[in-house]
C-alpha cells in the first residue's frame, strides 16, 4: 500500500476518531486495571467501537462529522466515568450509577480531590475540533470531503466481525463474579452494554420459606435460649452515633507522640470495644449505613438503599423500639432529601428527623453545620425528650470529616508534622482528630445533662474513608507508616465499634469478627427486646464468637469475611483471593467454599425479604 493511500486512509474519520478512542480507553485501563499497554484493548475496545462507526458509515453522509463528534463524546464520557468512579468507589461503574448523578453536586469537591489533571486530557480533542470546525477553512473543506458512503458490503462485513468478536468477548465471561475481571475480560464498553441488556433476576424466594432459623443455620449460630447480658440497660435512652469516614485504625493512634482521637481512644479503654468491626455498606456509603444498622438487612445487589428499598414499609429498629414505648428520632445537618432521605426515615418509621432546617447554616464544613453544632443542638433536644415518660431512640449522623477531609482552617485542633503536610492521609487524619474533638464535647455535655448515665452508647465508623485506590504514592507510605505494613483491603474495610452505658461489661477489647449487620441485635438484647419474630441477617455480638459478613459493592459480587480471613471472589470461588483479617499475620484456617456458597444464600435471602415487604 503506498505512502498516498495510506494518508487517504488516516484522513478518514473512522480512522481519527479510532486512534482518539484507542489513547481513550488505554488511560482508561491504566487506571482502573493498572495496564497503561494491554493488548486487550485492541480486542475489546476496538470492535465495540468500529460497531458504532460502521452505523454512522451506514446512515450518515449530510452529518457524519456531527455523528462521529457525538460518539465520540458519549464514549469519552463513559471512560471518565469509569475513571473518576473507580477512582472513588474502587468499582466499575454502570448504567444503575445514573440515579446518583443528582448527588454529584453536592460533593463535587470529593469528585474535584480525586481527579489528576491528565485525566482531563480525555477532553482535549473535543475542545480542539470544535474551535477548528468553527475557525479552520481546510476543516471545513475536509468536512465536505467525507460525506461520500463508503460500499455498504464493506462497512456490512466490519460490522459482522467486530458483533462477532464482541459476542465472543461478552458470553463467554458472564459467569464471572468479580465485576472488575468481568469488565477487564469482555472490554470496559462491552461490560457497560451488557449491564444495560443484562436483566437477569434470581427469582425471589417467597415470604413463607424465609425463617429466622434458616438464616442462623446459613450463618452457622445457635441463638441461646438465655443470651448473656439480655435486658442489662432495659428503659434506657438509646443514643447511636455514626462518625463520618472513621476507620478503626484511628484508635489509639500516635503520630510523633501525639494522640489523633484521644476521646476515642479512652471510650475503647473505658467501655466495650469491637476491634474486629467491619462496614457493609454500599453506593449509598453514608445513608446505606443507616439503612443496614436500623434494618440488620444487606444492601441491596445494585444501587443504594435509599433508591431501591425507601417504597416499603421496612421492619426497623426505630419501628421495633416505638412498640416498645420509645420515642424516636434522627438527626443530621445536611438537607433531608440528599441521597433521598426523608422517604428513607418514612420507610424506617423514624417518628421525626432534624436536618438543616433545624440545625442552620451557621459554622458550615463542607455542606453542614459543623459537627460541634450538631452535637450541641441535639444535647439540647435530646434534654427535652429526657423530660418525657417513656425513653427515646436518637441516630445521629455526623459529618465534618467527610471526604475530602479538607475542613477550614478554623476547625484545626492539631499540627500536622510536616510529612503529612499536604497529604490525603494527612487531611484525614487532621478532620478526624476534629471530629473526635466534637465527639468529646458531646459526651460532656450528655454528662453534664444526666444523659449520658441513663443512655445506652453505641459509636460506630460509618465506611472507610481512605480507599486503597485513591491513594497516591506518598499516601500509601503514610499508611505503611501508620500500620507497619502494606495497607489492605481488610484494613480499608475496619471500622471500630464502641458500646458504653451502665449495662455493658466495660474494660473489654472484644475481637470477634463483627458487621454492621450486627448492631441491631447486639444493641436489642441489651435493651431485652425479643427478636423473635423479627426478621435479622445480623448476631448478636455478645453471644456469639463465629461470623459469617457478605460483602457487596466495594469488593466484588461472592466475597466475604469470616472469623479468620477476607474471600474476594474471581470468576467463582476457586480462583478467588484470601486476605489476613486487619491486624493479623495469616489466614488461619482460612474460608471455605461452604462459607462461600453460604454466603450468597443469605444475600438472596435478603433480598428476597426486603423486596416483599408491603408498600408504605
Amino acid at each position: 500500500m503506498s505512502r498516498e493511500s495510506i494518508a487517504q486512509i488516516l484522513k478518514k474519520p473512522f480512522a481519527i476518531f479510532t486512534i482518539i478512542l484507542l489513547l481513550k480507553g488505554y488511560l482508561a485501563w491504566a487506571v482502573t486495571f493498572g495496564d497503561w499497554l494491554p493488548w486487550r484493548v485492541l480486542i475489546t475496545e476496538i470492535p465495540f467501537i468500529w460497531l458504532l462507526f460502521c452505523l454512522i458509515e451506514w446512515c450518515a453522509s449530510k452529518r457524519k462529522l456531527m455523528a462521529y463528534t457525538i460518539v465520540n463524546i458519549i464514549l469519552t464520557g463513559v471512560f471518565f466515568a469509569v475513571i473518576m468512579y473507580f477512582k472513588y468507589y474502587g468499582v466499575i461503574v454502570n448504567y444503575h450509577a445514573l440515579a446518583q448523578v443528582n448527588q454529584v453536586t453536592e460533593v463535587k469537591s470529593s469528585v474535584f480531590s480525586l481527579m489528576d489533571p491528565y485525566y482531563l486530557l480525555v477532553f482535549a480533542d473535543i475542545i480542539v475540533l470544535l474551535v477548528l470546525l468553527l475557525k479552520s477553512r481546510k476543516v471545513k473543506e475536509w468536512r465536505i470531503s467525507i460525506k461520500r458512503k463508503p460500499k455498504k458490503s464493506v462497512v456490512s462485513v466490519v460490522f459482522i466481525l467486530c458483533l462477532v468478536v464482541c459476542l465472543f468477548n461478552i458470553l463467554p465471561n458472564r459467569a464471572s463474579m468479580n465485576e472488575i475481571k468481568k469488565a477487564q475480560q469482555m472490554g470496559i464498553l462491552n461490560y457497560e452494554a451488557y449491564t444495560i441488556f443484562s436483566q437477569k433476576k434470581e427469582p425471589l424466594i417467597p415470604l413463607e420459606n424465609i425463617h429466622q432459623a434458616d438464616i442462623d443455620k446459613l450463618k452457622g449460630i445457635t441463638v441461646p435460649d438465655h443470651p448473656k447480658y439480655f435486658g442489662n440497660a432495659k428503659g434506657k435512652n438509646l443514643i447511636i452515633i455514626q462518625l463520618e469516614s472513621f476507620q478503626n485504625f484511628l484508635i489509639g493512634l500516635k503520630i510523633d507522640g501525639k494522640e489523633i482521637t484521644p476521646n476515642m481512644n479512652k471510650l475503647a479503654k473505658e467501655q466495650l470495644y469491637f476491634s474486629n468491626f467491619n462496614q457493609q455498606v454500599g453506593q449509598g456509603n453514608t445513608s446505606d449505613a443507616e439503612f443496614v444498622v436500623n434494618t440488620s438487612f444487606y444492601i441491596p445487589p445494585d444501587g443504594a438503599a435509599t433508591q431501591r428499598y425507601v417504597d416499603k414499609k421496612l421492619p426497623s429498629l426505630p419501628r421495633l423500639l416505638e412498640q416498645n414505648g420509645y420515642n424516636t428520632l434522627t438527626l443530621h445537618t445536611n438537607k433531608v432529601h440528599f441521597w433521598n432521605r426523608e422517604e428513607l426515615y418514612s420507610s424506617l418509621g423514624f417518628q421525626h428527623y432534624y436536618d438543616q432546617s433545624y440545625f442552620g447554616e451557621d459554622d458550615l464544613v463542607f455542606f453542614g453545620a459543623s459537627d460541634e453544632v450538631l452535637y450541641a443542638k441535639t444535647a439540647k433536644k435530646l434534654q427535652e425528650l429526657d423530660r418525657e415518660d417513656k425513653p427515646f431512640y436518637a441516630q445521629i449522623i455526623s459529618m465534618s470529616a467527610h471526604h475530602p477531609f479538607t475542613i477550614p482552617a478554623r476547625k484545626y485542633k492539631m499540627e500536622l508534622p510536616e510529612r503529612y503536610q499536604g497529604t490525603f492521609v494527612g487531611d484525614y487524619i487532621r478532620a478526624q482528630n476534629y471530629a473526635d474533638y466534637a465527639l468529646g464535647l458531646f459526651i460532656e455535655d450528655l454528662k453534664q445533662k444526666g444523659l449520658w448515665d441513663d443512655s445506652l452508647i453505641v459509636i460506630y465508623g460509618d465506611h472507610m474513608g481512605l480507599p486503597i485506590y485513591s491513594l497516591d504514592h506518598d499516601d500509601k507510605e503514610l499508611m505503611k507508616e501508620i500500620y507497619g505494613h502494606e495497607y489492605s483491603y481488610t484494613d480499608m474495610l475496619n471500622i471500630p465499634l464502641i458500646i458504653a452505658g451502665s449495662g455493658v461489661p466495660h474494660e473489654q477489647i472484644r475481637e470477634e469478627v463483627g458487621g454492621q449487620t450486627d448492631i441491631m441485635p447486639t444493641v436489642a438484647n441489651l435493651l431485652g427486646v425479643s427478636l423473635k419474630d423479627h426478621v435479622h441477617f445480623g448476631q448478636d455480638l455478645l453471644n456469639q464468637t463465629y461470623n459469617l459478613l457478605p460483602q457487596r459493592y466495594y469488593l466484588p459480587s461472592g466475597s466475604f469475611l469470616n472469623d479468620n480471613a477476607m474471600f474476594m471472589s474471581g470468576s467463582g470461588y476457586e480462583d478467588g483471593t484470601q486476605y489476613p483479617l486487619s491486624g493479623n499475620d495469616s489466614i488461619g484456617k482460612g474460608t471455605t467454599k461452604d462459607e462461600f456458597n453460604r454466603a450468597l444464600k443469605l444475600l438472596r435471602l435478603s433480598d428476597s425479604y426486603v423486596n416483599q415487604q408491603p408498600l408504605k
